[in-house]
């Protein structure tokens, strides 16, 4: 399999850079830390310009038609650069969950989104659950024509700048009885509280009272909600195992150039032998991560199975981040957990990304699942 990039895959790494050194900066990362808002607009809008939020979208829906491959060049970029923006929720969840399921009617937001006139969010996560069907509590009651919503989800992303909530409800007793509807997030008994997190993102609570909503809101036909929600997922946990070598690798950057320039004992850090070796194992963790990573894109590009392939690349590369993130908090030491140093940040955002969209246990159930050909 040929997993080099092609001159174009190249450009478009260069430009996303260039794009993310302009508009989200270290310093922009920091002044939107636990920001109610929690993006750059001023980058949203370079994104949208660049057809970037319509990354994979079909051209007859606005979008720029690439592949999962240039999918992973941006989303490594956005990794190094600890981007925060609402494009994973919008631009790969609730576009996929449109374009796969959606009615006609529905499928019209994909140009908005494209444009980024429209923001999507995803309301899955509930309260002492996990990350399965039955997790789902809140529910979605038979009213007049159509339903009412009530539950609370936790760890809504970017819940505020949202124009349309995709919600996770269950329909019936079933384990899977579960369908997605989207709600308008100032309908009548919407409620939306700020959450402060590890990776200090932006977060909500969203909670639900005897929300309205018709049975044109729904996603997909009745009974199919869960089953689209895992398969769009799938591939999208491809992009942020991208984001998290992205991270690991800049991070690992950040490391070495300290272990050069930082002296003790009149040389360098990295002339130490058990510094050189913590590098020498995280470049070769990292390594291994991308080409993991590149190869779920390609097998996702070319229609073939990622089922094993795509969490082995998202726990892979979720462990190498949080591996390489506490090997360099080492290296810096002390210094390394004030807020004056950048490591920090890659640090705590390395471990809010292991655990978010399936953790390591919810990923190792899948590959073994997959080993044991069950």
């Amino acid at each position: 399999m040929d997993l080099d990039f092609t001159a174009e895959q190249d450009m478009l790494r260069e430009m996303v850079r260039s794009v993310c050194a302009a508009s989200s900066s270290l310093d922009t990362v920091r002044a939107l830390e636990d920001d109610p808002v929690g993006y750059s607009t001023e980058l949203w809008k370079q994104l949208a310009e660049l057809d970037l939020l319509g990354l994979m979208l079909p051209e007859e829906y606005g979008g720029s038609g690439m592949t999962a491959l240039e999918g992973v060049v941006v989303y490594e970029e956005f990794g190094r650069a600890l981007v925060s923006s609402p494009h994973f929720v919008s631009s790969v969840m609730g576009a996929g969950l449109l374009l796969g399921a959606g009615s006609a009617p529905q499928r019209e937001l994909l140009r908005r989104i494209a444009s980024g006139d429209e923001i999507l969010t995803t309301a899955w996560l509930e309260s002492e659950g996990g990350f399965g069907a039955r997790s789902i509590r809140t529910t979605a009651t038979p009213d007049g024509d159509g339903f009412r919503l009530d539950g609370t989800k936790w760890h809504v992303p970017f819940a505020s700048s949202a124009t349309r909530i995709v919600v996770l409800a269950r329909t019936s007793d079933a384990a899977d009885g579960v369908d997605l509807f989207l709600v308008d997030p100032d309908a009548t008994g919407v409620e939306l509280t700020q959450q402060f997190t590890l990776g200090s993102e932006n977060q909500y609570v969203v909670t639900l009272s005897g929300v309205q909503v018709g049975e044109s809101e729904r996603i997909g036909a009745a009974g199919t909600g869960w089953a689209t929600w895992n398969a769009v997922l799938l591939e999208g946990i491809v992009f942020l195992a991208a984001q998290a070598i992205g991270g690991a690798r800049a991070a690992l950057e950040l490391t070495t150039q300290y272990a050069k320039d930082r002296e003790q004992f009149d040389k360098p850090l990295g002339a130490f032998q058990a510094i050189a070796h913590y590098l020498a194992d995280a470049s070769t963790n990292v390594e291994g991560g991308e080409i993991l990573v590149h190869e779920a894109a390609a097998a996702l590009a070319q229609g073939q199975s990622i089922d094993q392939l795509a969490p082995m690349a998202k726990l892979f590369a979720g462990r190498t981040y949080r591996e390489v993130t506490a090997m360099a908090q080492q290296v810096f030491g002390g210094v390394g957990f004030t807020l004056e140093y950048d490591i920090q940040l890659y640090f705590r955002r390395a471990k809010q990304q292991q655990i978010s969209w399936w953790d390591d246990r919810a990923l190792e159930e899948r590959v073994a699942a997959c080993v044991l050909d069950r």
